[in-house]
């Protein structure tokens, strides 16, 4: 590569179709998340109390954990939304499946917000509870393969890691706007106005950003790799049955891959509160300014992770991010337990130094791993299993593993496990997939190279680091 042509790549502005794509991107996984995490804290908060009150009477544990399984619930369901959306997004395309799953996500939390109570419907309440969360669950399978993959294709070459970052970030996003909602109500309303309706209404806000998020998203041209994909004719007429016959390794690797970086990041999503509380003895607003600490340092640390996948490589930077969460899930439980808010949040925080690092690059690097006609089945799919290993019964294990032991440092051994496993995954994806070709004629996912071709938007490409 030419100086001129380097500095011509380094120097590239983004366009104002890139701009709309990153904000559709952005906007409908911030919702997605906050979807989620609204209803991780009310798991958390309420749940327990107002639907599975018969558990409740005879032991309160019991209904917090099923409370717990709840979350975990949708997760199950997953696989089959990443399917479907898989099926829909390689056939149809991107586009079609992020309005899919805007509408279907929110449409299930606002539903949530209006469900009657156990004490008015009886057991019709928690059942109904169930199947919006598995609506919900359906919903997130989809939502995250398409968001990455608009992002990703349409990404200079070597930014990709930038560009697929942006919907990375909608995780502490989301998350900060549930945690700032809660903090508000929890502090504008006594705890009977709370349990009675004021938390219905994060769940009912959702209607508003359902129709902010579709404005947004409905002026997002398609992916340029689905449109050259689709006039190339090179449609597979089974992607999944592909998928699984012929990446079946790469499945297996994103699942893997995924599975701690959502498990320790369902500690702050979900059970950090929950524990702070009923072990430490934290107010509801201290964990909620621990969270919203969570929410800081997880943004700055994926915007970075994205970032810098672009420079030192996105193999490295996952290394990085699963070395920190090793040898920080343990320790991290030890201030906690001291009943310092101060030490609370400083946990929290440095948690999201190795998140953000193993979660940043993600898009980039699950898009780089599939050929493009199978590449929206094989992130959404991968993706999904990889969250049921981790993130989906995140909090229900580590609330069993502390009331069999009473300890919260054996919660931390648990995490420290499963990213081990994840450094020991994202190691053998090979390191020269990375700035490869994404164009419908791209490589194999099982790592072999094609040669690497012009980069779409600026003429030019890196060097594969």
């Amino acid at each position: 590569m030419t100086q001129q042509a380097f500095l011509s790549a380094e120097g590239h502005r983004k366009t104002r179709e890139e701009k709309k794509v990153l904000a559709g991107t952005l906007v409908g996984t911030t919702i997605e998340w906050y979807d989620f995490f609204i209803y991780a804290q009310a798991a958390g908060f309420v749940l327990a109390v107002l639907y599975f009150e018969p558990l409740g009477e005879e032991n309160q544990t019991l209904a917090q954990l099923v409370a717990w399984a709840s979350i975990g619930i949708s997760f199950l369901f997953r696989p089959l939304g990443a399917i479907l959306a898989g099926w829909l997004g390689d056939r149809y395309g991107r586009k079609l499946v992020l309005v899919l799953t805007l509408l279907g996500m929110g449409g299930a939390t606002a539903f949530i917000g209006l469900l009657p109570t156990y004490a008015a419907w009886g057991m019709a309440a928690p059942i109904l509870l169930v199947v919006l969360r598995i609506l919900q669950g359906l919903s997130a399978g989809g939502e995250w393969g398409g968001a990455a993959l608009l992002a990703v294709e349409h990404a200079p070459r070597h930014k990709r890691g930038l560009f697929g970052m942006y919907p990375q970030i909608g995780v502490p996003l989301g998350m900060f706007m549930a945690a700032i909602s809660m903090f508000g109500l929890r502090a504008a309303l006594t705890e009977e106005q709370f349990l009675e309706w004021g938390w219905r209404m994060p769940f009912l806000f959702s209607f508003v950003l359902i129709v902010v998020a579709y404005l947004i998203r409905r002026r997002v041209e398609e992916s340029p790799v689905f449109a050259e994909m689709k006039q190339r004719k090179k449609e597979s007429s089974a992607p999944l049955k592909e998928l699984l016959t012929t990446h079946k390794k790469n499945v297996f690797l994103t699942a893997l891959i995924f599975s701690a970086n959502n498990a320790a990041g369902y500690m702050i999503i979900v059970f950090f509160a929950s524990y702070a509380s009923s072990a430490v003895g934290f107010s509801t607003t201290d964990t909620l300014i621990a969270s919203l600490v969570g929410a800081l340092g997880w943004f700055i640390f994926t915007y970075f992770g994205g970032w810098i996948s672009d420079r030192i490589g996105r193999v490295l930077t996952y290394q990085i991010g699963f070395g920190i969460l090793i040898l920080w899930c343990i320790p991290m439980w030890f201030l906690i337990d001291t009943g310092s808010l101060l030490m609370f949040a400083l946990a929290v925080f440095v948690l999201t130094i190795g998140l953000g690092p193993s979660y940043g690059p993600q898009s980039a690097l699950y898009a780089e791993m599939f050929p493009a006609d199978v590449r929206f089945s094989g992130v959404s799919i991968g993706y999904a299993f990889g969250s049921i290993m981790g993130g989906a019964f995140a909090a229900t294990i580590a609330q069993a593993i502390y009331d069999a032991t009473g300890q919260g440092w054996m919660i931390g051994l648990y995490l420290s496990g499963l990213s081990l496993i994840s450094l020991i995954a994202v190691s053998l994806v090979p390191k020269t997939l990375q700035g490869i070709d994404l164009e419908a004629g791209g490589s194999s996912a099982e790592g072999s190279e094609t040669p690497e071709s012009e980069t779409r938007s600026s003429g030019e490409h890196l060097p594969v680091k």
